[in-house]
């Protein structure tokens, strides 16, 4: 029992170390190409996005998987070469028009494939879909980027905030906040006591703005 507790004691650690690390320095240590460890880290956290804004802006699933195994690659080939300039503008922006130009390559492969020709496509949706991705304004793209960017935002800083709360708070907090439970469904079911459950949405909501702040800072620095 012991030797588990302290196991539990030392993952809980590793990962309050692992979230104290901003996206900058993750970033820069993607210039080393044999740190395996560091880019496992980055498409851990960046695939998801990729994937998502890949499949709204009209890819199908293994498109969008293709686009997001060509898009860590080429980051990762830029990081190499040290193409990447924070002075020039945010990681965000220029993740962003790292994954449209592989999207709109797999709209290009799609349209030379023959064989994708005899399927039952709608040509007019696929036409404007590309148009809308390759607008050099980039409306449409930037909206969706702008969405699921959020979205892994909090899924990073939750992922935080989980490591620096009790479990039980966190669960309370998951219940009534996330999932929107009745306070009175909050208490019965975790066994809790009103108290408890303002006492967790206080206490881990203001860990989760904490952390959301300093991912949002870091990211569009």
């Amino acid at each position: 029992m012991i030797e588990s507790e302290q196991e539990d004691e030392g993952r809980e650690k590793m990962l309050r170390q692992a979230c104290a690390k901003t996206r900058k320095s993750l970033i820069a240590r993607l210039e080393n190409w044999q740190d395996q460890r560091t880019w496992d880290e980055f498409y851990q956290t960046y695939w998801r996005l990729i994937y998502s804004v890949a499949i709204k802006a009209g890819l199908r699933s293994e498109e969008a998987f293709d686009c997001v195994q060509e898009t860590i690659l080429s980051i990762a080939k830029q990081s190499q070469k040290k193409l990447y300039d924070p002075a020039q503008g945010s990681f965000k922006a220029w993740l962003m028009q790292m994954t449209r130009w592989r999207i709109n390559d797999q709209f290009r492969k799609r349209s030379k494939d023959t064989a994708m020709a005899d399927a039952a496509w709608d040509d007019d949706r696929q036409t404007a879909v590309i148009d809308r991705v390759e607008d050099p304004h980039g409306d449409v793209l930037s909206r969706i980027w702008d969405s699921e960017w959020k979205k892994n935002l909090a899924d990073a800083a939750l992922a935080c905030v989980k490591a620096q709360v009790s479990p039980k708070q966190y669960q309370i907090f998951e219940c009534y906040v996330l999932k929107e439970w009745e306070v009175k469904r909050v208490q019965s079911e975790l066994g809790v006591s009103m108290a408890q459950v303002y006492l967790a949405k206080h206490r881990v909501g203001a860990v989760l703005k904490r952390e959301l702040a300093r991912l949002d800072s870091d990211d569009d620095a």
